[in-house]
């Protein structure tokens, strides 16, 4: 009996974009099982590739600005552009993201998000009434400080100095406002993550390791943070101390919320909602989704996580396919919410070979994991 069969990978960081994954999975399951119907729908959470996503499920138009990436080069990035609602989409891994840089290259004192500042201008010299913006996959740790700079915000010290680089933040006294703000009404940001600005669980002590910041780097770069909050709380009455979402991106998430009004949504409900991900999953017989590692992390707010938990939902066997796979529960602790998880690593390989022709360690895995499913009789 042929299934119905809904890929929905996110990407496999480092190696694989989502949509290879879908492909590569795609692939192999067809080998084992050419009669199935498969539909591919390769998915993001805000960070890498959310712009691409995107891209394939709305029609848009591809757009190119001249920027600078996180450490002030010249770079061209491309966003995209949906005419019809006026929507402006840009990734902002595109022109600040950490894969943008050689790995130990530069240190995340001496980066900032200003990139994104002309991509924001030219949408709005466009018409766009609207802008999403996936902030993950940053190599930033500014606080939105070097975007909201780059359209106008002056920050000043005691002596009335233009401050020009986040890590002297810790001597902001006062924030002046662009005497026109040039920006779309509406202003989504998309998060993959929900850690707040500050604290043990914040934008430097969680993600900053990962951009660079070492162990002595870590109360500069909080006390940064905090003096930045502190004054923009004080300057925006509106704005509350802390939402979740503020320490996504480095901090960026806060900022957007602060110098361009915006409002936070997780990345994965945005896209489910264009994609009408619930619907296709109550149509499909089985889900396969992926990775580059599955593990406790996975089903906490990440996008395959949230699908796993909605096939739970629907009664949809739902397939968690990974670089590296450590077998993930659910929020109750009782059991996993995938029907079954398989992980190249140590699955087939170990995981430097798994990296080094990942799309076709991928593909031979949905191949074994499709012929397995058939021997099961779970078909």
């Amino acid at each position: 009996m042929s299934l119905n069969i809904l890929v929905v990978p996110d990407k496999f960081k480092g190696t694989l974009t989502a949509a290879e994954a879908a492909e590569s999975i795609a692939a192999g399951w067809r080998e084992a099982r050419p009669g199935d119907r498969i539909e591919l729908l390769p998915m993001s959470d805000g960070g890498d590739g959310f712009g691409d996503v995107l891209s394939r499920i709305l029609e848009v138009e591809h757009q190119t600005t001249v920027t600078v990436d996180a450490a002030n080069r010249p770079r061209n990035s491309q966003w995209e552009w949906e005419l019809n609602s006026k929507t402006a989409i840009i990734e902002s891994a595109q022109v600040i993201g950490l894969a943008l840089l050689k790995e130990g290259e530069c240190h995340p004192f001496d980066l900032d998000t200003r990139g994104l500042g002309p991509l924001i201008e030219e949408a709005t010299g466009l018409g766009a009434t609207r802008c999403i913006i996936g902030i993950g996959g940053s190599a930033t740790n500014d606080g939105g400080f070097g975007v909201a700079r780059s359209l106008g915000w002056t920050f000043l010290d005691s002596h009335a100095n233009p401050i020009q680089r986040w890590t002297d933040l810790q001597e902001l006294q006062s924030v002046l406002a662009p005497d026109r703000l040039r920006k779309p009404d509406d202003v989504v940001v998309a998060v993959d993550v929900q850690n707040p600005l500050l604290g043990s669980n914040g934008a430097s002590r969680i993600y900053g390791p990962q951009k660079g910041l070492r162990a002595q780097d870590m109360a500069h770069a909080e006390a940064c943070l905090a003096r930045l909050a502190e004054l923009a709380i004080r300057t925006f009455p509106k704005i509350s101390e802390s939402v979740p979402g503020d320490g996504a991106a480095g901090g960026l998430g806060f900022g957007l919320r602060c110098f361009l009004g915006a409002r936070l949504e997780s990345g994965f409900e945005l896209f489910a909602r264009h994609s009408k991900l619930e619907y296709r999953i109550q149509k499909a017989d089985l889900v396969l989704t992926g990775e580059g590692s599955i593990d406790a992390s996975t089903e906490m707010g990440k996008g395959v996580g949230e699908i796993a938990k909605l096939c739970r939902k629907h009664a949809v066997p739902c397939i968690g396919l990974g670089g590296i796979v450590s077998l993930p529960r659910c929020e109750t602790g009782t059991e996993s919410c995938f029907t079954k998880t398989h992980g190249i690593a140590p699955d087939l390989t170990d995981s430097n070979e798994a990296k080094r022709n990942p799309n076709a360690w991928l593909r031979r895995l949905a191949h074994r994991t499709a012929f397995e499913w058939q021997s099961a009789g779970s078909v």
